[in-house]
């Protein structure tokens, strides 16, 4: 027979965000509810440490809470109890494999998007009191990320490769879902190649090319990854533009952040890949991400200009 601690509390009508607040304080514990204000942690001395500050909490906010040790005797079993909180994790361990999945998909991840999903799983199996299965499947999910984190989903092309002869008036195809190296192709596309530039945004597994149009980052495009080198990058050699600093210099940053291989140590990476990496949370709109990006990447290229240096 197993044995539990109980918090039972009672909250305040006011303040409303308190209610919200000891909500998630109690998710972020793994604590699970037996009835609406009983919830209950397998007996230790680290659950013992989580109810009593969560206590605090309730008391310090105009709440009533007791903090009790319990064991089931009638009308539910420590097997259903357990059988709760292995619920609850599999539905955390869950949704960590649908993000990992979701990055496959559109990938290749950054090094910050796999840290993240990390971290995730982490805390998860913190609170994974009885080892529900879910977490192998988010295992697996995320291993298989971390595998594919150098693998580029498009094909390279040979370094020979020649640009197309104009690229200005051109509808330019890119895989949906738009990301660092693609959103930073777009922005350089836009402003340095052919202002006049139309974009579409498809599913590169499905998408049948149609004449005239040029493809960047996506398998068999005119510019794409080749040898160790982004997209951006390449876009870069092809079109003539290495003789700009600034230019250079974006093009290291976003190497770093869509590749992640240790060839440039720019201190600005992480302050660009939090900018992209918050565009993207904030929308799922292709044309609209790029819209929002632009504005961050032509201040960095003009504090670039200024410094007169690619370093």
């Amino acid at each position: 027979m197993n044995s539990w601690l109980a918090l039972l509390h009672q909250l305040p009508a006011k303040p409303p965000y308190l209610r919200v607040k000891i909500w998630r304080r109690l998710q972020s514990i793994g604590a699970v509810p037996l009835k609406n204000a009983v919830h209950v942690l397998p007996q230790s001395d680290a659950s013992e440490a989580a109810f009593r500050t969560l206590l605090d909490e309730i008391t310090t906010g105009g709440g009533e809470a007791i903090l009790t040790e319990i064991r089931l005797l009638i009308g539910q079993s420590d097997a259903e109890v357990r059988a709760l909180f292995d619920t609850a994790r599999d539905a955390d361990y869950d949704d960590l494999a649908q993000s990992a999945r979701r990055l496959l998909e559109t990938g290749p991840a950054t090094a910050a998007d796999i840290a993240k999903l990390q971290k995730r799983l982490e805390d998860i199996s913190r609170i994974d009191f009885f080892g529900a299965h879910g977490r192998q499947e988010a295992e697996a999910a995320l291993t298989e990320l971390d595998r594919r984190r150098y693998q580029h989903p498009d094909v390279t092309r040979a370094e020979s490769a020649e640009a197309p002869a104009i690229l200005t008036n051109r509808i330019w195809v890119t895989r949906s879902g738009v990301h660092v190296d693609r959103i930073a192709c777009a922005w350089l596309i836009q402003r340095f190649i052919d202002p006049h530039a139309r974009f579409r945004f498809v599913d590169s597994r499905s998408h049948d090319p149609v004449p005239g149009e040029l493809r960047f980052d996506m398998a068999d495009a005119e510019f794409t990854h080749e040898a160790d080198r982004c997209s951006f990058e390449t876009l870069l050699l092809r079109a003539n533009l290495t003789d700009d600093p600034a230019l250079q210099a974006i093009g290291e940053i976003i190497h770093e952040l869509d590749i992640a291989d240790g060839k440039f140590a720019r201190p600005e990476t992480a302050g660009l890949g939090a900018m992209l990496s918050g565009v993207c949370a904030s929308t799922d709109d292709d044309l609209q991400r790029i819209a929002l990006a632009s504005d961050a990447l032509n201040q960095f290229h003009a504090f670039f200009s200024n410094r007169k240096t690619d370093r």
